[in-house]
């Protein structure tokens, strides 16, 4: 018997709607961060900054909205790493980026940040199964730190940007370490990314 032809559009729910809507301000973000940068309208980044907020509740929402409606999809889970990347981690990265962490060693933070936000929702589509209750077959905990906690720095960015603060002095100022320029501050994103991917880290799931 022939198998049925997968249909992506009869596949999706309202929840995956949601969670384009999350990859949609992500991706949003991004362009923002990108106009600000070729147009030098700094102004123009407090959408970034409103934007990755509201990724996060529509985030949240099609979790809530799958359950409540008691129907799901084969591409949820897919879909809302795939969306959390941008949203999380691209998104982030990109507006510090915007913001004056352009040396050469702050972008291989940035770049590292990224990547073990990658690895961390990886490591989550594998093991779900297994840390599921056995009896409600639900994720009690994350292991690592969930990647929407990028928002916290965002939440930074935003403070230091409110106060005045651009470039070098946004950032603490600058180091010049071997062949390229270093802003010690885009430290907070190291550290981020390697809680992300902590093996030991474990954080009650909601």
């Amino acid at each position: 018997m022939a198998q049925k032809h997968f249909s992506l559009l009869r596949e999706f729910t309202l929840a995956d709607l949601l969670t384009l809507g999350n990859a949609t301000c992500g991706t949003g973000a991004i362009f923002v961060c990108l106009y600000a940068l070729a147009e030098q309208q700094r102004g123009s980044l407090w959408w970034a900054f409103g934007l990755l907020p509201v990724a996060f509740v529509l985030d949240a929402l099609d979790g809530w909205v799958a359950r409540k409606l008691e129907r799901g999809s084969r591409l949820g889970a897919d879909l809302d790493s795939l969306s959390d990347v941008i949203s999380f981690g691209v998104a982030p990265a990109v507006l510090a980026f915007t913001l004056g962490a352009r040396g050469m060693w702050d972008t291989v933070v940035l770049i590292g940040f990224v990547c073990c936000g990658i690895a961390r929702l990886a490591r989550f589509n594998v093991t779900a199964a297994e840390l599921a209750d056995a009896t409600t077959g639900k994720v009690k905990y994350f292991e690592g730190a969930p990647i929407p906690t990028s928002l916290l720095l965002v939440a930074v960015l935003a403070a230091a940007f409110a106060a005045g603060a651009v470039d070098d002095a946004m950032w603490g100022g600058v180091l010049q370490v071997g062949p390229g320029r270093w802003h010690p501050l885009t430290t907070i994103y190291g550290l981020l990314g390697a809680a992300m991917v902590s093996g030991t880290l474990r954080i009650p799931k909601p």
